[in-house]
Formats: structure tokens, C-alpha cells, sequence
């Protein structure tokens, strides 16, 4: 009789075939009932409604949102073109969004399909589909987008709502900045004789400073007898110029959420002190607060790791091959490569403090961070030295969060945007705060993305002076939920306080975060 251990083994292998080929959406009639339940029991699948299932880890936390946050997109897909075959499509409001690059998890996806229920169908984590009767898009503009059905980008534009200006605009205005010419969403114009939406879209297309399409938009719709009347639908006025010809809907993402969040930052955060004159000082307080820093930003990350590791890798007293720390091979070499990356930075610190770049110095020198702080893993056979190559090669999810970062193809778009963000940036205290939470959006590596974001930020505020300043293990939840505003809401009030308040105390002099 197979032990226990071993019926799981047959079950578990018959899930990893059903993942092999791509399945993440796991119905009931994929698996026996005997290694469905058992799987289920087990922790490694987690029912989505009846029927439906996805994988999931047994030593997630109750009630974890991560399994299903990273699952959605996929399950959905799955789940709808099951139902509907083909005949089915996202509406035009979220296809907006899934053009501009926006893959949040929404609280409610509304989906338009044929034989729909008019009715909402509840999913995990108070997230649901809300399925329609109403018009899919016609031959020509519909697309399939990573295996979501949506409509083109000129017939969202134009069969979207007036609302999805308002309620999201960063989306909207990087939708827009995709489109190259007039022709394609004039066409449907003017098919539809839509001469109220060609005005809403004319003073759309304005706002971003596309005049050219604008005034292609409204001519072209009195030429053939309508009347249009320009309305600018959002809210405000835009003044940045976004370049004419960028393919990617990321790198335009990113430059308006740096237009849009520098003045918020600039309202809460104190005045930059100015570079220090006494470089060599402010390097000494640099090395005294190493310890304090190493301690919370790798507990922060879930390192086991305590004052007396950190320092006894400092000092070069701890031997990888002879260790007798309670803490765990892990732990030790997650404290060792954090020393290496400590010294890797403090040389960038000490160029920005003679008077270099910033932006420049961390474009220069953040790969040999990057480097540094995964070099003993590597050493001990843990990490490929090709996984120090560059960004990351394959998806990444936060952990509990809705924000999906951008795809691995789209990090090549996204790190030389941020990086020009941060040359051309005039204030510290925006590179710090703004440098921080994008390097964290894009998430550019398959680990060590919190680490590196943590030297960025002090890189960015040794640029103006700022003392060198450590995110306490204590306020990890209150600074995730701020980041979590940020990238999900578009809302940095919450992250800017955030670290404005921790600089406030230390440029009051006040304790710097304790430790056991």
C-alpha cells in the first residue's frame, strides 16, 4: 500500500503536468476527484468557485491574497473563454487600461459577452466579475492581448465612457500617446457618425499636446456634415510632452506618474540641506549606521538576521564553511552579500556627494549592487551567475499585492525611462521618493528588488544633503501599504509622508530605529 507521502507525490505530479502545459485555471474535470481533494487538503490548490480551482502554496498565511493576485488575469481568460467560447470581450473601459500597460487586479472586471447573465459572479478577495449583454467589438477592432479578449485601442478609445478620463487618467493619456495618427479611430468615427465622442476625443488628444490628430479628428468629421463641438474630458490640464513615437505603454506610464506625483512630494518633504561640505564626515555616519540599516532592510525581506551576524560579516570573522550562527546558511549569505552591496553603494554615495549625477551614478553603478549583494549565493552554488546578468528573464508578483508588475519584456522599456527621470530631476527629495517607489513598480529583478530600491532612495538623498535614513522593520506594514497606494491607486500622498517623516527625525537627530 503507497504511503501517504507517496499519494501525494502522484498527485502533485499530475498538478505539475496540468502547470507544464500552461493551465492555470484548474477545473474539476482536469483532476480526479481522489487527487483533487487531495491536492486541495494538502494546500498546493485552492478552489475559486465550484469547479474552478488554481494552484497555491500550503504554507501561504489564511486568507493570503498572493496565489490568486497572481493567478487572475490567466484564471479569468480561462474562465471566460470556457463559458463564452469567443464571444465574449472585456469592456472598453479596461481595455483602455490593459493598452496603457495597467494590469491591477480590479475590485470588479466588467466583461461584455452574448449569452452574459447581467449579473456579477463573486471570486476570491472581494474581487468578482460583472458579466454584460451588450455590443462586442465588431471584426477589425477587437484583439486577443495575452489572452484576454479586448477591444482595439481606437475602438476603446471611442466606445469608452467619458468617466475613464476622469477616474483614470495616467491610463487614458498613456492609451492615447499610442496613438500615431488619426485614421484608425476616425474611421469608427465617422462609420458611427459619433460626432459628440470625436469631440470628446478631440479635446482628449489636445490635452496631451497631440494638436495634429486633434484638429485631423474635428475636420475631418465636418467635412463629412457633422457638427463637433471640442470638450476636454479630464479634469485637468497636462503639461508634459510625451514623446511623438514611443512604442511602449510603460515608458510613457512612468514618465506621467514622475509628472503627476513631484509636487506632492515637494509639499511634504523638509528642505534639502545642500551637500555636505565634510564628505569624509558624513561617509564616518554613513559606516555607523551600516548596521542599523543592514538589520531592518533584510528583516524587512524576511532575513533572519541579528546584530551580531551582521557585524561578525562586517568585521570578515564569519566563515561561510565553518558558521556555528543559529541563523541559517540563507540568512548569513543574504547578510554577506548585503555588506559587499554596502560598499558597492558607499562608492556611488561618495561620487554623488562630490558633485556627480545622480541619476547618472545609479544607472553607472547599479548592477554592481545588484551583483554584490547575490556574489555569495552564487559562491555557494545557490544563484546561476547568469542570474546576474541583467533584469529579470521571466514574470514577477508582489507578494499580497494587486499590482502586477510589467513584463519582463517591458523592463527593458521601463529601467533607461527611470533612469532619465532621475538625471533630468531637480530635487532630491522627488529622485529619493519617486526613484524609490518606480524602481519597485517596474521590479527589474527576480529578487533583491526592496534591497535595491532602499540604496536608491539613500543614493537620492545624499544627493541633497539628507541624512542617511532606515525604513524600521516596525513600520514595514505601514510602508507596504503606502507603496501598495502608489502603485495601485496612483496615490504617493501616503509614501511621501512616509519617508518625509522618517527624514524629519533624523534630521532632528532623534534614535534611529532599535534593535534587539
Amino acid at each position: 500500500m503507497a504511503r501517504p507521502s507517496e499519494k501525494l507525490a502522484e498527485s502533485l505530479e499530475q498538478l505539475h503536468a496540468l502547470q507544464a502545459s500552461g493551465t492555470v485555471a484548474v477545473r474539476s474535470a482536469d483532476l480526479t476527484r481522489t487527487h483533487r481533494e487531495r491536492l486541495v487538503n494538502a494546500g498546493f490548490l485552492t478552489e475559486v468557485m465550484k469547479g474552478w480551482y488554481i494552484p497555491s502554496r500550503p504554507d501561504q498565511q489564511p486568507g493570503s491574497t498572493s496565489a490568486w493576485y497572481a493567478s487572475f488575469w490567466e484564471f479569468c481568460s480561462a474562465y471566460l473563454e470556457h463559458r463564452f467560447k469567443t464571444k465574449w470581450s472585456l469592456s472598453p473601459e479596461q481595455s483602455v487600461l490593459l493598452h496603457g500597460g495597467n494590469l491591477t487586479v480590479p475590485q470588479q472586471l466588467l466583461v461584455r459577452a452574448d449569452r452574459a447573465g447581467n449579473k456579477p459572479v463573486p471570486l476570491p478577495h472581494d474581487t468578482s466579475l460583472l458579466e454584460v449583454r451588450a455590443a462586442l467589438p465588431i471584426a477589425g477592432q477587437a484583439q486577443t492581448k495575452d489572452g484576454l479578449r479586448i477591444f482595439s485601442l481606437p475602438a476603446a478609445l471611442v466606445e469608452s465612457s467619458p468617466q475613464v478620463f476622469q477616474r483614470s487618467p495616467t491610463d487614458a493619456r498613456v492609451a492615447l500617446s499610442l496613438v500615431a495618427d488619426a485614421s484608425d479611430t476616425l474611421a469608427i468615427l465617422l462609420e458611427g457618425g459619433k460626432s459628440k465622442v470625436a469631440g470628446r476625443l478631440a479635446g482628449a488628444f489636445r490635452n496631451i499636446g497631440r494638436d495634429r490628430i486633434a484638429d485631423q479628428i474635428v475636420s475631418a468629421m465636418k467635412s463629412a456634415g457633422y457638427q463637433v463641438s471640442e470638450v476636454d474630458p479630464f479634469a485637468a490640464r497636462h503639461e508634459l510632452s510625451l514623446p511623438m513615437r514611443e512604442p511602449s505603454p510603460y515608458a510613457n506610464r512612468l514618465r506621467l506618474m514622475w509628472h503627476e506625483m513631484r509636487s506632492t512630494v515637494l509639499e511634504v518633504f523638509p528642505a534639502a540641506p545642500g551637500l555636505p561640505e565634510a564628505i569624509n564626515k558624513y561617509m564616518d555616519r554613513v559606516d555607523d549606521i551600516y548596521t542599523q540599516d543592514a538589520y531592518h532592510s533584510l528583516s524587512i525581506e524576511n532575513y533572519r538576521v541579528t546584530p551580531g551576524l551582521i557585524n561578525r560579516v562586517r568585521s570578515g570573522e564569519w566563515n561561510p564553511d565553518n558558521s556555528e550562527d543559529d541563523n541559517g546558511d540563507r540568512d548569513a549569505l543574504a547578510a554577506r552579500g548585503y555588506h559587499l552591496a554596502f560598499q558597492a553603494l558607499k562608492k556611488s554615495v561618495r561620487r554623488v556627494l562630490e558633485g556627480a549625477n545622480a541619476g547618472e551614478v545609479a544607472y553607472d553603478d547599479h548592477s554592481a549592487w545588484y551583483q554584490q549583494l547575490f556574489s555569495p549565493s552564487v559562491t555557494a552554488g545557490i544563484v546561476r551567475p547568469s542570474d546576474l546578468a541583467g533584469y529579470r528573464n521571466d514574470q514577477v508578483y508582489i507578494k499580497g499585492s494587486q499590482h502586477t508588475p510589467p513584463k519582463r519584456e517591458a523592463v527593458r522599456d521601463c529601467m533607461p525611462v527611470l533612469f532619465e527621470l532621475l538625471r533630468d530631476e531637480k530635487e532630491a527629495s522627488v529622485r529619493a521618493t519617486l526613484g524609490h517607489f518606480i524602481f519597485v513598480f517596474i521590479h527589474p529583478y527576480m529578487d533583491g528588488n526592496g534591497r535595491m530600491g532602499r540604496f536608491l532612495i539613500n543614493l537620492m538623498l545624499a544627493s541633497g544633503g539628507y541624512p542617511w535614513t532606515v525604513i524600521p522593520i516596525q513600520e514595514r506594514e505601514a510602508y507596504m501599504a503606502a507603496l501598495e497606494d502608489a502603485s495601485v491607486r496612483q496615490n504617493i500622498r501616503p509614501f511621501a509622508e512616509f519617508v518625509a517623516g522618517l527624514v524629519q527625525e533624523r534630521i532632528e537627530g532623534r534614535s534611529s530605529p532599535p534593535m534587539p
